[in-house]
């Protein structure tokens, strides 16, 4: 059975009720972003041809959500910005999945563009213990502004090989998860006809001060900053969802501006149709 015809008869067995649609994954996903001559510039990955999934797809830093992400436990790592409660707020979902989706938003970025949205905690043992709780106000307080580039290689790639926790990673540092670095962008769900679905959640960070993306991880072979416009005018291969957050990213003038604008967050997930012989994704 060639590609079509497969994808028709799934397409068939799905709207018949033969066939149940997979259940999407919770995955987060990053447009890191800085201020250029000509205003501001997004990060892009070229995902590798034989991957399994959007394979020579320009994309973000991104990807599942996994159990250590999810994890809570005591004492956490410190972490500066708003907390949980309201970005399970801004995407429509409960707290313990919206602290996941952050965290997994910290630590795709450091494992595929070697970025950490972390700086350091203060050096005085008694405010660096305390550990408060996510989106504390009192948290400002113990930002320190000691680099993140100690963090070595070899930890980033025990990070993404699942050796060691982004929890672990940031109090071995003593580091604090930005989250005030980082906006709600989207928020989108794959068709239930694909075999591979997301539940994704798209984030804008600012690049941290004193950090570059450095080739890290083993799914791109291309990385380049463009601006938003630019990406959408030059010959690259993009996802629906990455051509709808480089049409909005395009709008700002500046980082700041991409950041503090106000978005209501939206679940788009396409549907489709079969006509004739063939099928259509549909999106309202």
């Amino acid at each position: 059975m060639d590609v079509d015809a497969e994808l028709l008869h799934r397409a068939r067995s799905l709207l018949s009720g033969e066939l149940e649609p997979v259940p999407p994954r919770a995955a987060a996903t990053v447009a890191l972003i800085r201020d250029g001559a000509g205003g501001p510039e997004v990060y892009l990955l070229r995902r590798r041809p034989k991957l399994a999934f959007a394979a020579g797809m320009y994309v973000f830093p991104g990807g599942s959500v996994d159990a250590s992400d999810l994890e809570q436990r005591t004492p956490d790592a410190p972490w500066a910005g708003p907390g949980p409660k309201i970005w399970a707020g801004w995407f429509g979902t409960d707290e313990r999945t919206a602290a996941g989706l952050v965290r997994a938003a910290v630590r795709e970025t450091f494992e595929e563009a070697g970025v950490l949205l972390a700086s350091s905690v203060s050096e005085n043992p008694a405010t660096a213990s305390a550990a408060p709780l996510p989106g504390d106000p009192a948290t400002s307080s113990i930002i320190g502004n000691r680099p993140t580039t100690e963090v070595s290689e070899t930890e980033r790639a025990d990070l993404e090989a699942g050796r060691i926790s982004l929890r672990d990673l940031l109090i071995r540092h003593a580091l604090v998860l930005r989250a005030d670095r980082m906006a709600p962008l989207q928020h989108w769900i794959t068709p239930e006809l694909e075999q591979r679905r997301f539940d994704t959640r798209f984030f804008v960070a600012a690049l941290p001060p004193g950090q570059e993306p450095r080739e890290a991880g083993t799914e791109a072979d291309l990385r380049v900053w463009l601006r938003p416009a630019e990406a959408l005018r030059a010959d690259l291969t993009l996802m629906p969802p990455t051509r709808a957050a480089l049409s909005e990213l395009a709008r700002y003038a500046t980082v700041a501006e991409a950041l503090a604008a106000e978005r209501e967050i939206r679940v788009v997930q396409p549907g489709f149709e079969v006509v004739g012989d063939r099928v259509r994704i549909v999106r309202d």
